[in-house]
């Protein structure tokens, strides 16, 4: 029964670590912020896997997994980016924009219950690395305007819902041995975390943001490709009627 419940605690932990950082964001801690929702996501990275290691995956654990994603990847960066970047523009925009972002992320989280994708495949960016890329945005606050951040949360939340594949690194296997040592890994990055947050949050973030421009690259691309077959196919039917016109 324990052994059952293990994996639960490293989402509950996932949650925790999603409301620590909402109460500093809204304390004005925002390197603290933007740190908590990274260390939720090394939580939330490793609840599968021990899931998986000690054969305990559940419906229960899929749903309570959807459940912390929402707080911590949807909800806390959103606020995050609030209170730091939009809090002086006008209300209907600023709020909008925010309430926006953890909408999609929960949409994004619902599909991805009902239909998990392809394999080795994400079907649209997982909210997780939105989360991360929009918290450790707000890092540079002072160096982007307010647009730019409004901007980049709408693209985030178009990548979740939409059909571009990335790669998933989470059904990489973990070692039912190495169970006993998650816990250690998460208590260690805290303290690396906590002692260099800005240094830790802004790598991160240039990583995350990789990840997310993949996607969209690779939607560009598709698109890109799907304009050229349309052109090739009215070229070859204006060519056919040219020559039996």
């Amino acid at each position: 029964m324990i052994q059952k419940s293990i994996p639960s605690l490293f989402t509950l932990g996932n949650l925790l670590l999603g409301m620590f950082g909402i109460m500093m964001a809204l304390n004005g801690k925002i390197g603290m912020a933007a740190i908590m929702v990274i260390i939720a996501m090394l939580a939330d990275c490793l609840d599968g896997r021990v899931a998986r290691a000690l054969g305990a995956e559940s419906e229960f654990g899929k749903e309570l997994d959807s459940l912390s994603d929402v707080v911590s990847f949807g909800v806390a960066p959103a606020l995050i980016m609030y209170v730091t970047s939009l809090h002086d523009l006008h209300n209907a925009l600023a709020w909008s924009v925010t309430a926006i972002f953890p909408m999609f992320g929960a949409l994004r989280l619902a599909r991805f219950n009902v239909h998990p994708g392809v394999p080795g495949y994400f079907i649209g960016l997982p909210i997780p690395a939105a989360g991360g890329v929009l918290a450790t945005l707000s890092l540079f606050h002072k160096d982007v305007s307010p647009i730019f951040m409004v901007i980049a949360a709408l693209l985030l939340s178009y990548l979740m819902v939409s059909t571009v594949k990335y790669p998933n690194f989470k059904k990489v296997g973990l070692p039912k041995k190495a169970v006993i040592g998650a816990p250690v890994v998460i208590i260690i990055a805290v303290a690396v975390a906590v002692v260099f947050p800005d240094q830790i949050s802004k790598m991160i973030f240039v990583l995350l943001a990789l990840y997310a421009l993949y996607g969209l690259k690779q939607n560009v691309d598709r698109l890109a490709a799907r304009r050229r077959r349309r052109n090739r196919r009215r070229s070859d039917d204006e060519a056919y009627h040219s020559k039996n016109g």
